[in-house]
């Protein structure tokens, strides 16, 4: 009876897992295009978008950011190791749903 509602709501964390991996994935993207001056500084959709990536993501690699220093300079581990983690949990919950539908 709990794999009814336990099944469904590991898949909604695997989608979370997945979004929060390709928010990462776009804000280092979107970041190393304005630092080579791809995009318009002055285009207002992409400030915004820079932004929201911005604050989606720092609220995840600040933790990281404390803990691992930057190297070389200005490189920035910080992302790698996010989807790293990010990566781990999204197997850890595959794994939960395998055994859940074993069980029913």
């Amino acid at each position: 009876m709990i794999n009814i509602l336990l099944v469904p709501f590991l898949f909604l964390i695997k989608t979370i897992l997945v979004l929060a991996i390709w928010v990462v994935i776009a804000d280092v993207v979107i970041n190393w295009l304005f630092i080579a001056n791809v995009f318009n500084a002055n285009n207002r959709f992409l400030i915004m978008l820079f932004d929201t990536l911005e604050r989606l993501t720092n609220a995840m690699l600040s933790p990281i950011r404390k803990v691992l220093p930057c190297m070389m300079g200005s490189l920035d581990l910080s992302p790698v190791v996010l989807i790293l983690a990010l990566t781990f949990l999204e197997n850890i919950i595959i794994r939960l749903v395998y055994y859940f539908e074993k069980l029913a």
